[in-house]
């Protein structure tokens, strides 16, 4: 798969960029270093001041790309989302059974990320703990249902929209697949966080990834419990 990915070009809402950040080499500097400095130092300490002195830039050079480092973070959690999206599309591709095909993507929404290198600039696990850590500060704001029409969030949307149409295969006549599925992928970030950095909210067991297991009973547990 890893070669299949770096052959595919991750598409991002144009309304969030005012530059292509993937049609130069400062473009793709300013992605790169986002995200080392995002993860190094946290979204509030961020500043594109901060980010010019990361890469030998200029403040000015980073907003004919940018119009703020809110429109940076909506581009970084969307090329995410799409990055996961062809991830989920490449496994389950020649899958029939629905329910096989649920289990991968589960897996996919849930597991830890490996370092994969399919794109030179972009630290694809550096990228996950922004995901994890502050990517809900890109919605939870007042600007959210503008932005929403506007269409920034149609990667996390089409994603959800993906599996649940596999949950609608199992069970029909399941009324929660969205609700669900976003409760697993907003819940695994949560349980991921607590892990690292408040373990008696969650639980760590050794020699599992207790984190997709849990997740995994949950969905298939609510659909039994239906059929």
């Amino acid at each position: 798969m890893q070669r299949l990915l770096s052959k595919v070009s991750i598409h991002v809402n144009e309304s969030i960029y005012l530059k292509d950040p993937e049609s130069s080499d400062l473009g793709k500097r300013i992605i790169a270093g986002g995200i080392d400095l995002i993860d190094r130092i946290g979204f509030e300490q961020f500043t594109f001041r901060k980010l010019a002195r990361e890469i030998n830039s200029t403040e000015a050079s980073i907003y004919r790309y940018f119009d703020s480092k809110h429109k940076l973070l909506l581009y970084l959690t969307a090329w995410h989302w799409g990055w996961m999206e062809y991830r989920l599309v490449f496994s389950v591709a020649n899958i029939k059974s629905p329910t096989e095909r649920l289990e991968i993507a589960i897996r996919i929404l849930t597991e830890r990320i490996v370092e994969d290198h399919s794109f030179s600039h972009i630290n694809n696990l550096k990228l996950y703990q922004i995901v994890i850590s502050e990517s809900s500060k890109a919605y939870l704001t007042k600007e959210v249902d503008h932005e929403n029409k506007e269409g920034f969030f149609s990667g996390y949307k089409q994603i959800v929209e993906r599996v649940s149409d596999i949950i609608l295969e199992i069970e029909p006549d399941f009324k929660y697949p969205h609700m669900l599925i976003s409760t697993v992928i907003e819940g695994a970030h949560h349980q991921r966080f607590f892990a690292e950095h408040l373990p008696r909210l969650t639980d760590v067991i050794k020699g599992e990834d207790a984190v997709t297991s849990f997740c995994r009973d949950m969905v298939f547990s609510t659909l039994n419990k239906r059929a």
